[in-house]
């Protein structure tokens, strides 16, 4: 139901070609919900496998325009989660110290460690979408004689190269775009003016990004055709409607985990016996 979202890198896509405000099989959005939720307890059984485990991680990242339910997908989806084995980090404008690293800095030191599931709210790709919008190279510090004419290319090389190295050392990228439609941005941002428990989520930077949604719209296209791969693909998920969003994001973590085959740890003869011992210590307990 949700392969047609996965982005493989063997060709070419244009976000125009994906919807945005798909319901899948879905007859209504009861029914996606009463899924999700379903989702949900499963993910929180496998995630307690994957801790137990201590082998893998998940790193799963979300990128999207302003209003796109990026927030309110995380909260959902990841509702069942054991906090000892989450880890979410929000990368927004970069700090003077991180502007003095490398652009990979900051989030290459908040990767999951093994058995966790690590969300990035934004990441590293900030730095190939928002930094080639608003043209913010030179706020990086670099030397002139780095500033590429193909500097997008050479990060799109380093970024495949980050993921496919995490990959093969047991952390699983999963890249999620909430491709919410201009039109709906527009609704969503008049609901937070409209709605006094709102107002706090908008601000007039809303306003003024919203004017490059095209410019955005086509970095992100290059970016996702550059850097979906076998081992870190993207996922263009439709996100006019919220609940689908959800659905769609829990069905492709579910699927992940399922694949990697999870299992509690097992006790050789030795640790078995002992655990009898132990119990049989308890039991004569007074």
């Amino acid at each position: 139901m949700v392969g047609k979202y996965r982005v493989d890198g063997k060709k070419s896509i244009k976000l125009k070609d994906f919807p945005t405000a798909d319901k899948g099989i879905f007859k209504n959005k009861e029914e996606g919900l009463l899924k999700l939720g379903e989702n949900i307890e499963i993910i929180s059984e496998l995630q307690n496998k994957l801790y137990a485990e201590d082998t893998y991680s998940l790193l799963i990242i979300f990128q999207a325009m302003d209003a796109a339910g990026k927030d309110g997908t995380i909260k959902h989806v990841f509702s069942g989660i054991n906090p000892q084995g989450f880890q979410i980090f929000n990368f927004k404008q970069p700090s003077r110290e991180e502007l003095d690293h490398t652009y990979m800095w900051r989030t290459s030191k908040s990767m999951p460690e093994r058995g966790r599931i690590g969300v990035f709210n934004r990441s590293y790709y900030e730095d190939v979408l928002v930094v080639r919008v608003h043209n913010l190279l030179s706020t990086q510090h670099l030397p002139k004689e780095k500033q590429y004419k193909d500097i997008w290319k050479r990060r799109f090389h380093n970024i495949r190269e980050q993921e496919r190295y995490l990959f093969e050392n047991g952390v699983i990228p999963i890249k999620f775009f909430l491709n919410v439609s201009k039109e709906v941005q527009k609704e969503r941002f008049l609901e937070r003016i409209e709605d006094p428990s709102k107002n706090w989520k908008f601000s007039s930077a809303d306003i003024e990004e919203r004017k490059y949604w095209d410019d955005y719209q086509d970095a992100y296209e290059d970016a996702i055709n550059h850097t979906s791969t076998s081992y870190a693909p993207w996922y263009v998920i439709p996100a006019d409607k919220k609940w689908f969003a959800k659905f769609a994001v829990s069905e492709i973590i579910k699927e992940t985990l399922e694949s990697l085959n999870l299992k509690y740890p097992e006790l050789n003869k030795t640790q078995k016996s002992e655990l009898k011992n132990y119990k049989e210590i308890l039991l004569k307990e007074k």
